[in-house]
């Protein structure tokens, strides 16, 4: 009988990424993002690679299943990119990575951009709304703020 294989958890710098799991995050992001929510849009928008930017991610026999992404805004903390691959949804694994984000983030502020269908998922997490809903990309998003 063999094991179950188990969702592992990777954080790196964009330095310390490899170029075959950023490969598979820019895959899933474009596979969901773009593909999935039929969103066409400027996913590289030169954030990946500063050196305050930290990208977590759920991997599994080769395959990321879920990702996220942290970037300084100076003042606050950026959450975002936040995405899970169609055959691992219901696993929790973005619920894990939001509680693993907010560790590394600690006793900063943060502030996301919130899908408007997922304001709910995001207040679990202590994040309230900060202004009214908008528009990104043709997809309803909602400014949200998290205070220590």
């Amino acid at each position: 009988m063999h094991p179950e294989p188990t969702d592992e958890l990777r954080t790196a710098t964009f330095r310390d990424l490899d170029t075959t799991s950023l490969y598979a995050i820019l895959k899933l992001r474009a596979d969901v993002f773009v593909v999935e929510q039929q969103c066409a849009y400027g996913d590289l928008d030169g954030r990946d690679d500063e050196p305050g930017t930290r990208h977590l991610w759920f991997t599994r026999d080769g395959e990321v299943r879920a990702y996220v992404r942290i970037l300084n805004d100076g003042d606050v903390e950026r959450i975002g990119r936040v995405v899970t691959a169609k055959t691992a949804r219901g696993a929790g694994l973005a619920g894990r990575l939001m509680e693993e984000a907010l560790t590394i983030i600690g006793n900063r502020p943060s502030v996301l951009d919130a899908q408007a269908y997922l304001v709910d998922f995001y207040a679990r997490y202590g994040f309230r709304p900060t202004g009214p809903e908008f528009l990104e990309d043709g997809i309803p998003h909602v400014p949200m703020r998290r205070e220590p």
